[in-house]
């Protein structure tokens, strides 16, 4: 995807490719669109944004963007189009396994680091695709109808986050549309929310075809449309600005930006040579070493022993494995490393026998008989000291573009799992998928559970030295395992109907939505096993010097016997009284230690004390409550091994206080509270009666106090109401405080 250069002008030619984890760079003539989804030039398959979250590590996602952007720059790439930090909201979405997470502040960390990899290698990052893009189901058309609350703290906190912080060259407006405008067309998230309230500077680009209007995108500040039309859409601009239905400004400023973006990433001289694809390939793994998540290890059945018995490998994904999803992401890796053939290459001793145990599509035995291969499977599994069962997703069951229908692993698999775990029960199940999998009907039924994902070319090594125990696995997982699909809080209005979805579950999405339901889930978000075992204490917090951030210090030591790191997450839960509907506990921190056995260190963690804020649609604006805030230190978001509490002062409101306001309103307020009560007590000549009837105080609260002047005559009258109003507004102008930013969290 090159553009055309304007000598005349200085404008030089920019070469943009896809691939959030590798470059997908094809021929010049593939600037039709996203559609040629044919063999590309061979470059390093990172671990997928499914796995690279779950290695908790914003270095070694530093260290991704980095190797991406010198092979992007090796063959004059000079922009990559990713990365992908759209929210999780549902398991189902064919298009999870380029997305980072359910929580938003986690994607910022993991997607904002691989930002400054690429930009700080010199190759300029798309951030994508903006906003509230969750589904593939009517991608094209469909409106996500969100409410501004779960807006704001949700679904466009990541983006907000890195493009005040990370300042991405280039952001993607997304198919959909927002509360019935599509996000080409939508001036309140292109210009007033992105550019004007979050301070970018950078090119808004379209994603590919996702412009119906050239013209209404213009105004609305979209600079660049992709892919070209042949020349259609330049006609009816110039037909707009001829009519005077466009104003010539509004092409000169879209012309500005994208005459700025093409110097700034003018295409590199590379000549495709030079790349160190060996050194990149040992990078993959590193990252892939990290990202194993060991889900579940009774009776210590894993680590095995690669020095002696027999090791059965059943599963065609030994064999035939998966490593990237389908679509317009997909790498043409320049190596992949096998599992089976890893898991043999690292034992020393030990047998390593393999039955492909189920047919692949893409296997070498696609036309296979199931029960014939199921047998087989089952009979070695009887002769061997142990299983290791690969199972997952086939490729045709996820990719860009459509969603899945459930959340099951195949009936095949199932039924060859129960063959082989009633013949052997040292069963070891890998999991390769690039979206959440149920194992409730089954996890039961085995020992251990190692969700692999997919996890780029090298992760059949990652793979290997896990199981043998040559890497302690330390990943976590970046979504919850739900125990069904019906328990997923965005169940009942997923994906919509109509050309609309109803996002109903509001800010309780993902572990917010289970946890505020108390429902059951297999495993929670956050939660990752070890071969060896971690203790904390010692935990205190504190505001630093200037008030603006909690400082979280704790000592984790290392209890067991092996080397190991540790992600400890920091969530905090707002106040016991708060009149605000918020999660049990949501993410704000987190931070890896590797220790070896009997080893102790101290672990900071701080965040601004503006992540406390919620978006308050009253104010219009993002608030503070006052109160006691629980500070909680976890090794999953159901597995709390410490907590403070922190009394945390609350940001004034900001507006006005109405006589329209409900009387809890003004009681919750710290200057009318104090004004209305002690009024109220002039009145009465004493005590409010409110402070002495509290059964009368708690049916009054949500009644506006106008509506309790008309009520209770003699109380407080209208016109008292109005002179309230103007001392509240004095107090207010009094105590402000311009200089404390009560806005926009998170942005360091």
């Amino acid at each position: 995807m090159t553009s055309k250069p304007v000598p005349h002008a200085q404008v030089p030619s920019v070469t943009m490719s896809d691939g959030p984890h590798g470059l997908r760079l094809q021929g010049e003539d593939a600037d039709a669109g996203q559609l040629n989804l044919r063999a590309a030039t061979p470059a390093t398959c990172f671990p997928p944004a499914v796995a690279l979250g779950s290695s908790w590590d914003v270095d070694l996602a530093y260290r991704v963007g980095a190797a991406i952007a010198a092979e992007a720059a090796a063959h004059g790439i000079g922009v990559l189009l990713g990365p992908g930090v759209n929210l999780k909201r549902s398991p189902l979405c064919g298009r999870n396994f380029e997305y980072f997470s359910e929580d938003p502040w986690h994607s910022a960390e993991l997607g904002g680091a691989m930002v400054r990899g690429l930009q700080d290698a010199g190759v300029g990052a798309t951030l994508k695709h903006y906003a509230a893009n969750n589904q593939e189901t009517d991608r094209m058309r469909i409106s996500a109808d969100i409410d501004e609350r779960p807006l704001r703290e949700i679904y466009l906190r990541a983006f907000e986050r890195i493009v005040r912080r990370d300042k991405p060259w280039a952001v993607m407006c997304a198919y959909n549309g927002v509360n019935g405008v599509p996000l080409s067309e939508n001036a309140r998230l292109l210009t007033d929310v992105l550019r004007d309230e979050w301070g970018f500077d950078g090119l808004v680009m379209s994603d590919w075809g996702a412009v119906r209007n050239r013209v209404a995108a213009l105004r609305a500040g979209l600079d660049l449309e992709m892919p070209p039309t042949g020349g259609r859409t330049d006609r009816e601009v110039e037909a707009a600005v001829a009519a005077g239905d466009l104003d010539e400004a509004v092409l000169d400023r879209a012309v500005e930006r994208v005459v700025r973006f093409a110097r700034r990433a003018a295409r590199p001289t590379g000549d495709g040579t030079g790349i160190p694809y060996d050194d990149h390939h040992r990078l993959a793994g590193e990252v892939a070493d990290n990202c194993v998540v060991l889900l579940k290890n009774d009776g210590g059945l894993l680590p095995l022993n690669p020095s002696a018995g027999t090791v059965a490998v059943i599963g065609e994904l030994a064999r035939t494995p998966r490593y990237q999803g389908g679509g317009s992401s997909q790498v043409s890796a320049t190596r992949v490393d096998v599992p089976l053939d890893r898991l043999r290459a690292l034992a020393c001793g030990a047998t390593v026998e393999f039955a492909p145990g189920y047919p692949l599509a893409d296997g070498p035995q696609p036309d296979a008989d199931p029960e014939r291969l199921a047998s087989d499977a089952a009979l070695l599994a009887a002769d061997s000291d142990a299983v290791v069962l690969f199972l997952g997703l086939p490729r045709q069951d996820e990719s860009e573009g459509y969603d899945r229908d459930h959340l099951d692993l195949p009936d095949t698999q199932l039924a060859l799992l129960r063959r082989v775990a009633a013949a052997n029960p040292r069963v070891v199940v890998v999991l390769s998928n690039g979206g959440v999998v149920r194992t409730s009907p089954w996890h039961d039924d085995v020992p251990a559970v190692v969700e692999g994902w997919l996890l780029g070319q090298a992760g059949g090594g990652a793979i290997a030295r896990v199981l043998f125990g040559h890497v302690n696995p330390s990943g976590k997982l970046a979504e919850t395992v739900p125990e069904r699909l019906e328990d997923s809080p965005s169940f009942l209005s997923f994906p919509g109907s109509e050309g609309h979805v109803r996002y109903g579950e509001g800010v309780f999405v993902g572990y917010r939505g289970y946890d505020a339901a108390r429902r059951a889930v297999s495993f929670p978000f956050g939660h990752g096993m070890s071969y060896t075992t971690f203790a904390y204490r010692d935990m205190t917090v504190e505001f630093d010097e200037a008030g603006a951030n909690l400082v979280v210090r704790l000592t984790v030591t290392n209890t067991g016997s092996r080397a190991g790191r540790e992600t400890v997450q920091i969530y905090s839960a707002a106040p016991a009284d708060s009149t605000i509907e918020r999660p049990v506990r949501e993410l704000r921190g987190f931070a890896s230690v590797t220790l070896s056995p009997g080893e102790s260190r101290e672990v900071d963690i701080a965040f601004p004390r503006t992540d406390l804020a919620y978006h308050s649609v009253r104010d219009d604006g993002w608030r503070v409550e006052g109160g006691t805030y629980r500070v909680e230190a976890a090794a999953s978001s159901r597995d709390i091994r410490l907590a403070v509490d922190v009394p945390v002062d609350g940001d004034p409101p900001r507006g006005p206080l109405t006589a329209r306001h409900t009387l809890g309103e003004w009681l919750d307020h710290p200057a009318g509270g104090p004004l209305l009560l002690a009024r109220l007590a002039a009145v009465s000549g004493g005590a409010s009666p409110l402070a002495e009837n509290p059964m009368l105080l708690r049916a009054a609260a949500g009644v506006p106090v106008e509506v309790i002047a008309d009520f209770a005559h003699g109380l407080i009258s209208q016109a008292q109401l109005r002179e309230l109003e103007e001392e509240v507004a004095a107090a207010a102008a009094a105590t402000a405080t311009p200089d404390r930013e009560v806005g926009s969290p998170g942005s360091r």
